[in-house]
């Protein structure tokens, strides 16, 4: 209904492929309405000075940002675990880079003072709001306070929390009381959107104009579908109006973390319906996630590359679509899985490695 709607807009537009969706598509009112949440603070006046570009996937919108703002005389400071798709960005950039062991603002301070050594013009502190693998949430508060001390500007992929982190699903800015502190955000239509495609960086309307003109994912690929589009502009609405949703997912993922430490697994203390369950083992990772697809659950096993070695896990992501029954279901899955595999009782490695 939401695509349709989308389409209908649109009437009987021709849409053209590849490059010239920069020069055409983007013009359309369809694309000039889209609006961040990060940018129009979820209902509120859109600010004047802000602007919003979309690409096909939250991934370009990171491999597009690093190589189209920074060069050779810059400097971009990354945490060490952040997503694949900043690494990738800061791969494709010329700047110097430097890296911070994870959420250690000590060791953030330190590299910032490295770059300020180096004279370097321009200095970036990159960081997921949410990390995808564990669910922690960077403290942007003590970042934006080092960013100010050290004359750095600040770039955050709030992909893991745009729709329902902070109060109003505002993202981490919000979350930690730093709304319009941040200078760059980029995020996706993704996940709690529902979209499953697209994504867009929002920053000053000077950051954004250089990005449509350099920006290779954004210049010579597809543009984003218009039923996608349309589909999360009304998804933005739907946020805004209330947070009824948000609060469901949160309480269902209080349940579930809950139960499933009571049934003997290792999950870490947090709020986010990104749950790690920590196994340690790689095949046993492999092996627990195949098992329980075979009874209904979906899950995903990572280990090394994707996570440090010797702390393989099992991912569970909680929906507020999810119903107790399922997760009760779930949980009872998880405890079967665990029995057939000889995981009978928990061991002192379990916080590190071995999980039931």
């Amino acid at each position: 209904m939401l695509a349709r709607t989308a389409l209908s807009r649109l009437g009987s537009i021709l849409w053209g492929p590849s490059a010239s969706r920069s020069l055409f598509h983007a013009s359309q009112s369809l694309f000039s309405d889209f609006k961040a949440p990060e940018e129009t603070g979820l209902g509120r006046p859109a600010d004047p000075m802000q602007d919003t570009i979309l690409y096909p996937s939250g991934f370009d919108s990171n491999t597009a940002f690093f190589e189209s703002i920074l060069t050779a005389d810059d400097a971009v400071i990354s945490d060490e675990l952040n997503h694949a798709s900043i690494i990738d960005g800061i791969r494709l950039c010329k700047a110097a880079r430097y890296r911070f062991q994870h959420m250690c603002m000590e060791d953030l301070e330190h590299q910032l003072i490295s770059a300020t050594k180096q004279g370097a013009r321009i200095k970036l502190i990159a960081t997921d709001g949410v990390f995808s693998m564990d669910g922690d949430v960077a403290p942007l508060q003590d970042i934006v306070q080092l960013a100010k001390k050290y004359n750095a500007y600040t770039f955050v992929d709030d992909c893991h929390a745009t729709g329902f982190v902070g109060p109003t699903g505002r993202g981490t800015d919000e979350h930690w009381g730093v709304q319009g502190q941040i200078d760059v955000i980029s995020s996706t239509l993704g996940k709690a959107l529902g979209g499953g495609t697209g994504g867009y960086t929002t920053g000053r309307k000077e950051v954004v104009q250089l990005l449509r003109q350099r920006a290779r994912p954004y210049l010579f690929s597809n543009t984003l579908a218009p039923a996608v589009c349309g589909a999360s502009l009304k998804a933005f609405e739907l946020v805004t109006a209330s947070t009824q949703l948000r609060d469901e997912l949160f309480a269902k993922t209080a349940y579930f973390c809950q139960a499933m430490r009571e049934a003997g697994f290792t999950v870490p203390q947090g709020w986010h319906p990104i749950v790690p369950i920590h196994l340690g083992d790689a095949a046993l990772a492999k092996q627990m996630a195949a098992s329980l697809l075979l009874k209904g659950v979906f899950v995903v096993g990572f280990s090394y590359p994707v996570v440090p070695r010797g702390k393989a896990r099992v991912r569970v992501q909680v929906s507020a679509a999810h119903s107790l029954e399922q997760l009760n279901a779930a949980v009872h899955a998880f405890k079967d899985t665990a029995h057939e595999l000889g995981m009978l009782q928990k061991t002192e490695e379990a916080a590190t490695g071995v999980g039931y």
